[in-house]
């Protein structure tokens, strides 16, 4: 397994400079980031059920509001703002919910840990540091399943990875606040293969909305950090 600095694990997203009209390579942000590779693609939405997604005023995705499958776990993140509830999708993408739920979700490896970028209108990322920016110990990284047709749009999870290699996801995962088609697989390559979708938050949108609205400052290695930890106190599989 490859050494990481700890710039991997506080990648920064340039979703919201490219909806300004960047390209991929305009800008030097001082950490790295997740690369829009995809930042020419047309815009679109959708969802993990194929159809635009729309969010109730009890935070819940249209998407969800049926019944639900054996292969969708739920869990819950309850934040120092409240809690975040999650269905996961393993019919699209397997390795990956295995990945979080058996490494990281059931031994406890996300109690404590901090959202430590936020971007409004972006995503908020979080699971790899603690309250003390000291980096969670990961597993083995994982095969992207980018590919599997669902896509970045607001309130769907996702895994981070080196934007240099593609089958690198551990730990961190992002929350995405809006629709970023930038960071939807497109093509088999670094650039253009996109960040892997693997879930859906069907309650407490508002919770990562707050979270997305909280003071942030920049950190060596840390941009747009919560001046106040917003910690994930617990994660939990319920179903």
């Amino acid at each position: 397994m490859r050494s990481y600095s700890i710039q991997f694990f506080s990648f920064i997203s340039l979703a919201s400079l490219c909806a300004l009209g960047c390209g991929g390579g305009d800008t030097s942000p001082p950490a790295a980031s997740i690369e829009a590779g995809a930042a020419g693609a047309a815009a679109t939405t959708g969802s993990l059920a194929g159809s635009p997604v729309s969010v109730d005023a009890d935070g819940m995705t249209a998407a969800y509001q049926r019944p639900q499958r054996e292969s969708e776990p739920e869990v819950v993140l309850s934040t120092s703002y409240g809690d975040i509830k999650i269905r996961l999708n393993a019919d699209k993408a397997p390795a990956t919910v295995d990945n979080f739920l058996n490494n990281y979700l059931e031994p406890g490896q996300y109690d404590g840990t901090i959202f430590h970028y936020v971007a409004p209108g972006s995503m908020i990322l979080g699971g790899a540091f603690t309250a003390d920016l000291e980096a969670n110990s990961t597993r083995s990284e994982i095969q992207s399943e980018a590919a599997n047709g669902l896509k970045n749009v607001r309130g769907t999870i996702a895994m981070t990875r080196d934007p240099q290699y593609i089958h690198s996801a551990t730990n961190q995962f992002f929350i995405n606040l809006s629709d970023n088609p930038q960071l939807d697989h497109v093509e088999d390559d670094e650039e253009k293969y996109g960040y892997c979708v693997f879930g859906e938050v069907i309650a407490g949108m508002d919770v990562v909305d707050k979270i997305a609205a909280a003071p942030v400052k920049d950190k060596e290695g840390f941009p747009s950090l919560p001046v106040e930890s917003v910690v994930i106190q617990s994660a939990k599989r319920i179903r």
